[in-house]
């Protein structure tokens, strides 16, 4: 895959607050472009030998193939879970201006590396960004 081939990542998290402090360091940062959050799943999934039924927040990151590594590596910093869910999907057809939107937004520029803390605690609160241009 071309390193401006899209990308959807799927994350999970503990609630949608934590999940859109995380979110907001990506897209700080320019891992990604988007992040759209979903407030409230069901999660039904085994785990250390037992059936959890569980209500998890849900963000689909919108960024380019190249830099998924970057977001495993920083869920694995960031994170409150163990190991946690991050799916990275080729994103097939896209419209033009909207790609090349998401490109412009995670291209380097002043931003990267990411902040260091110990999980979604340690963001402090940040005002909403403005109105993306789509």
């Amino acid at each position: 895959m071309a390193e401006d081939e899209l990308v959807d990542i799927s994350i999970t998290g503990p609630d949608e607050e934590k999940l859109a402090e995380f979110t907001r360091k990506l897209v700080d940062s320019r891992l990604a472009a988007c992040g759209n959050i979903i407030p409230s799943i069901r999660s039904i999934y085994r785990w250390e030998g037992e059936v959890r039924d569980e209500r998890e927040a849900l963000v689909v990151l919108h960024t380019r193939q190249s830099l998924v590594k970057a977001i495993i590596d920083f869920a694995d910093k960031e994170h409150p879970y163990d190991t946690p869910q991050v799916l990275a999907v080729p994103v097939t057809d896209v419209h033009p201006g909207y790609k090349q939107w998401v490109l412009d937004s995670t291209r380097q520029t002043t931003k990267r590396p990411l902040p260091q803390g110990e999980g979604f605690a340690a963001t402090p609160p940040a005002k909403r960004p403005p109105k993306d241009p789509r």
